[in-house]
């Protein structure tokens, strides 16, 4: 990637909140049934009907903007915004225009032992539209369309971010933690692959030192965090190698194309598109008490920076460990979980992120799941046993494996297969004696300075009692004999 040129992005998330009805009408949010099943003559914008707006969105929308340090408006309304595409019944969105529900707020990133702060400019409540579903290879290729009008009229939160983020691996980190706060807030489930979290990508590069921004691009509905770098990334060369070629970046928008890894055109939008808002006559404006906003700010969980900081002010966890742990709600309610159950904070975030993680994402599974096969206090009992001598940490990883196959408790497996690790100094120096009888080049290695020596010779005692032997003793009676 060129370092002649400045990336400016700016990301567009619409979050769907987690009522059971809609915006204005009762019809169910629920994901997953038959076309056209959950409407009615409110979302569908049937002659003679009228909204009527969810006070919980409204509710959801405020602690949204609380969590993610925003001033709450004490006035605002709903606007229409006027276009024509075939998924939008009423030929109009629901949408706030100039007085959204929340503005200037901000959240912070961690990249490479660096923090950053990017702002947030304005948190505002809409409906959804419903779902083109394409019939073809890619949208480009479709040779028709079939529309379900089941997800209009659910309600959204649209997050916008001010042009702060200068790389695409910062974009996917502020899409990690804003996921992260709407998890811990509850608002959201946050489930991208059922399209419950989508993030449109505004971008543009500059020369360096240029104040001024470039000709931006608009990437549509990025539905997962790899999705959202990859295509940032090939729109940052795609968009150097026209200029640098001598052309000019065309403002439009663009698709992601997963398959092909590349961005395709969808539309032009070199003149700016005419919505002709205006306040939604059918709609009460909002005027919010500074009570029920105190009310609602009573309700904030611990958030994911401040277990962050509880993580290392309490437990000493380095930074890095904390952060990678806050990440998920999910797996940071697992680790506090396991925290009632060891006092070793440090050892349980090296098995949460490394073999706990490994495990998860090749299965796929949750640990929020009631059937997951380990539980938190399971793990943390493994580490227990690490940590009074009862195995080591290579058979602690044998034993991590049955956990995962079988369920099991830790302590059975060990008790089950004859895992114990073997501290008997007796025990161990009839083995080491026999080892060194056998391999007195090693012996005589060691004796001139061969530290490699010593592992090998070290191998062989754990070989000869199957890995079991404790580890620390065997250095040292290895190193006895030797001297």
């Amino acid at each position: 990637m060129s370092t002649e040129y400045e990336i400016v992005i700016g990301l567009e998330v619409h979050a769907e909140m987690k009522t059971e009805s809609k915006i204005f009408c009762c019809s169910s949010t629920e994901f997953g049934g038959d076309p056209n099943t959950h409407i009615c003559p409110v979302c569908l914008g049937l002659p003679g009907v009228l909204p009527v707006t969810n006070k919980k969105v409204v509710e959801y929308a405020i602690k949204a903007g609380l969590a993610l340090n925003c001033q709450i408006a004490e006035f605002s309304k709903f606007d229409r915004k006027n276009y024509y595409y075939p998924d939008l019944p009423k030929n109009y969105q629901i949408s706030q225009y100039d007085l959204p529900l929340a503005e200037h707020g901000y959240l912070d990133i961690m990249l490479d032992d660096r923090h950053k702060r990017i702002g947030i400019t304005r948190v505002h409540m809409e409906e959804d539209a419903g779902k083109l579903v394409h019939q073809g290879a890619t949208m480009a290729s479709a040779k028709y369309s079939l529309v379900d009008f089941n997800r209009t009229g659910v309600p959204l939160m649209e997050i916008v971010s001010e042009p702060d983020i200068r790389s695409p691996e910062e974009a996917r980190l502020y899409l990690e933690k804003l996921k992260a706060i709407l998890q811990y807030t509850d608002v959201s489930d946050c489930k991208m692959e059922e399209g419950s979290l989508r993030c449109d990508a505004n971008i543009s590069v500059r020369p360096v030192g240029q104040k001024e921004f470039g000709t931006r691009t608009e990437l549509k509905n990025m539905n997962s965090f790899r999705a959202l770098q990859k295509a940032l990334e090939y729109e940052v060369e795609r968009q150097i190698e026209v200029l640098e070629d001598g052309g000019r970046v065309i403002q439009e928008t663009r698709t992601w194309d997963e398959a092909k890894g590349i961005t395709l055109s969808m539309r032009s939008k070199e003149e700016a598109h005419d919505y002709r808002y205006f306040p939604d006559p059918d709609l009460v404006p909002m005027v919010i008490s500074r009570e029920w906003v105190e009310e609602i700010r009573g309700t904030l969980p611990e958030l994911p920076d401040a277990r962050k900081q509880r993580y290392m002010t309490e437990y000493g966890l380095p930074e890095y460990d904390a952060e990678v742990v806050t990440g998920s709600m999910e797996l940071s309610d697992y680790f506090d979980e396991g925290l009632k159950h060891t006092g070793n904070a440090k050892a349980l975030s090296n098995w949460v992120m490394g073999e706990l993680l490994k495990y998860i994402n090749a299965s796929g599974q949750s640990v929020a799941n009631p059937e997951f096969p380990i539980p938190a206090a399971n793990l943390a009992e493994l580490v227990e046993l690490i940590d009074k001598g009862g195995i080591s940490g290579k058979i602690a990883k044998d034993v991590f494996r049955d956990m995962q196959e079988k369920g099991a408790r830790p302590g059975a497996i060990v008790e089950t297969r004859g895992l114990k690790q073997i501290s008997d100094e007796g025990a161990i120096t009839a083995i080491v004696k026999e080892v060194l009888a056998k391999n007195p080049q090693s012996v005589e290695d060691f004796k001139n300075g061969k530290d490699r020596a010593l592992g090998f010779l070290v191998g062989q005692v754990m070989k000869a009692t199957r890995g079991q032997a404790n580890p620390e003793l065997v250095n040292r009676l290895l190193k006895e004999k030797m001297q």
